[in-house]
């Protein structure tokens, strides 16, 4: 599978299943043994089920309003990068997650790599400038 096609999928599929908590769609997306980096110095979540714990977990407090992803940027060595804008609320106070995931694709399209960075605020607001780059 072509790098684009693979990542134009992986945030299609990301953008829907977020707003669902759907779980189970986003790790399909995912290699067997990915890593996948939430945070810069957090411990990464290694494999599919390692994934899934953390989403699930990361899911329970929280219910989604509206998710926006950009388009993916694609480099090269089955590398893309995309942004993502969450307004949600979280234990019932308005938050917005804005932030970028790495990804590094498989000849399969699976995600192998992916690497998270974002920042919260409260109440639901748009990024200063323009939404996404690009």
């Amino acid at each position: 599978m072509r790098t684009r096609e693979a990542a134009e999928r992986f945030v299609r599929v990301w953008q829907r299943a977020w707003t669902e908590h759907d779980v189970d769609a986003l790790v399909e997306l995912y290699a067997e043994g990915c890593v996948h980096r939430s945070m810069p110095f957090r411990a990464p979540h290694r494999g599919r089920a390692a994934l899934a714990e953390y989403l699930r977990w990361s899911f329970a407090t929280e219910r989604v309003t509206d998710v926006r992803f950009s388009a993916p940027l694609v480099g090269e060595d089955g590398v893309a990068v995309a942004e993502f804008r969450v307004f949600a609320e979280e234990d019932g106070a308005p938050a917005t997650l804005a932030g970028c995931v790495f990804v590094r694709f498989d000849a399969a399209g699976l995600a192998v790599e992916t690497r998270d960075y974002w920042h919260t605020v409260e109440g639901h607001r748009e990024p200063d400038g323009a939404l996404f780059f690009g």
